[in-house]
């Protein structure tokens, strides 16, 4: 274990005005997320009405124009959207800028909108409205309320690179759990947090000290009862966060750094650490309290809160996407297959000409690995070894413990010529396009592990059975078998634990083919 660096400077955040401190910030991004759903949904009702009425998009011919009659239901609507949102909580600042759930509440907020417009029209005479307007009113609101969103929420990214839309923040702890959080919320960009130092778990005093001296909260302590052995924070990173003082100094630090949220590793904590604590800071109006699930560091997936007879219980996810981002992975996967398939399908013939003609045996390979939730299946591949490759490969012992060892060779005497070929250009693995389309892969995600290789992830084992394993990944545009196994472990859980669709589509349309040209670590 290496110990903390206690005496590191704090972290610098560049300043920012008075008003943003005092949190001005979040009621102005309100107002802009209010203006622009607003005019979003105002554009959206616009534009459908043009195209029914005047574009030719229709499914009834016999409904009038009446525009005077569709503005004011436009005006009325507007207010009617933006109510809705709100009691969807698109409005809450702490719900915004995170994850696709943003999105899926605004689709959410514009289908309730449009189903209320039908209930009234079954109950309200004379309330005749266009059925081709009703239907694209809602797919344009949908979709530029999504967009709006998603213009602002990459305005409001770059802006947190200079201080803005981030909160100052302390995290309560000091052991692996605490330093693996710390680590994991480090970019601001994405987590919205300016991460200012640790708090040891643990008392001097055994009570929090109000009066504890401001000036002193600067000075890195020594005192030998809680600086703690843990891991460095930053194992890539030239900087660590001082630990800043411990539990009596919390009322203290909170103070001195203006801090705006607080993440308690609860694993760091014991019971009555814990509810000392929250006590105290549930008198903090100010202050956002976070508790960490205490699994963070074996496990990626989410968590649900669920009440069984008024008690709040914590039930992990089993699967790390959620059913939008699940969606949208599909859609990509399955779009670029069907777009690709004119090239693919002379290019398999091709190469399995080649293969038959190399050496005797089957065109496919049927490797078995492990995919989401633990299902073995056969991962297809074109075969590049010969038949009889295990008499070969137990005539160099040197070799199989090298295999045992990295599952990798980068000399394999087993490999076939027109295997060599395939194997440094990645050919070898396209027919892993049909494990895609079977729902068994995709696209893009962790590399796929044989059973046998379980063991070797540990803890982080649960990890892979969250996500389908790749084609391509992270660890594959990264070196790939020139990367050790245990930094191959550390792409992939990063990736898992970092995921987002625009990852995807720049590993999988930026990245993937200078590697495959590049041919680094192809063998």
């Amino acid at each position: 274990m290496l110990r903390l660096n206690a005496s590191a400077p704090e972290l610098i955040v560049p300043a920012r005005p008075l008003a943003i401190i005092h949190g001005s910030y979040r009621r102005i991004a309100q107002a802009v997320m209010v203006a622009s759903d607003a005019l979003m949904v105002a554009a959206a009702f616009g534009l459908a009405y043009w195209l029914r009425f005047y574009g030719g998009v229709t499914l009834v011919d016999d409904v009038p124009a009446e525009p005077q009659k569709y503005l004011r239901l436009i005006l009325i609507l507007i207010p009617v959207w933006l109510a809705l949102f709100w009691l969807l909580h698109l409005y809450d600042y702490h719900t915004l800028l995170g994850g696709t759930g943003e999105y899926t509440r605004a689709l959410n907020g514009c289908t309730a909108g449009m189903m209320l417009v039908v209930v009234v029209s079954f109950f309200v005479p004379d309330f005749a409205i266009a059925r081709g307007w009703l239907v694209m009113a809602w797919v344009f609101s949908c979709v530029m309320v999504g967009t709006g969103r998603f213009v602002l929420r990459r305005v409001a990214y770059r802006l947190r690179r200079y201080g803005y839309f981030v909160e100052r923040t302390l995290v309560v702890g000091t052991n692996d759990e605490a330093v693996a959080l710390a680590a994991q919320l480090q970019d601001s960009r994405s987590s919205g947090l300016s991460l200012v130092g640790f708090v040891d778990g643990r008392f001097v005093d055994g009570h929090f000290d109000d009066d504890f001296d401001d000036h002193s909260v600067n000075d890195s302590p020594t005192d030998s009862t809680w600086a703690t052995d843990t891991h460095t924070l930053w194992q890539n990173h030239p900087a660590a966060l001082p630990i800043l003082g411990d539990l009596a100094s919390l009322p203290a630090l909170i103070r001195a750094h203006q801090i705006e949220e607080v993440v308690i590793a609860t694993t760091a904590l014991e019971r009555r650490q814990r509810l000392q604590t929250l006590e105290y800071l549930l008198t903090l109006p100010g202050v956002e309290m976070r508790l960490s699930s205490g699994l963070y560091e074996i496990f990626t997936t989410g968590m649900q809160v669920t009440t069984k007879n008024s008690v709040p219980l914590m039930t992990p996810n089993r699967l790390r996407l959620d059913r939008l981002e699940s969606f949208l992975k599909r859609t990509v996967d399955c779009t670029t297959i069907a777009l690709a398939l004119p090239f693919l399908l002379p290019m398999f013939a091709l190469i399995g000409l080649c293969i038959k003609t190399d050496s005797a045996g089957p065109v496919f390979y049927r490797r078995r690995v492990l995919g989401i939730g633990g299902r073995a299946f056969g991962a297809l591949k074109f075969r590049t070894m010969v038949q009889n490759g295990d008499e070969v490969l137990a005539a160099r012992p040197d070799l199989a413990e090298e295999l045992r060892t990295n599952h990798k060779l980068r000399e394999d005497p087993r490999v076939t010529r027109v295997g060599q070929f395939l194997r440094r250009t990645s050919l070898d693995e396209l027919p892993q396009l049909i494990n895609v389309l079977l729902g068994q892969m995709s696209l893009v995600g962790p590399r796929m592990i044989s059973p046998e290789e379980a063991e070797m992830y540990g803890t982080m084992y649960l990890n892979l059975l969250t996500v389908k394993p790749g084609l391509t990944g992270l660890w594959q545009v990264s070196g790939r078998s020139d990367l050790s196994y245990g930094e191959r472990v550390r792409l992939d859980m990063h990736y898992i634990r970092n995921y987002s669709i625009w990852w995807d589509l720049q590993i999988l349309f930026v990245q993937t083919l200078p590697a495959v040209l590049g041919r680094k670590g192809a063998y």
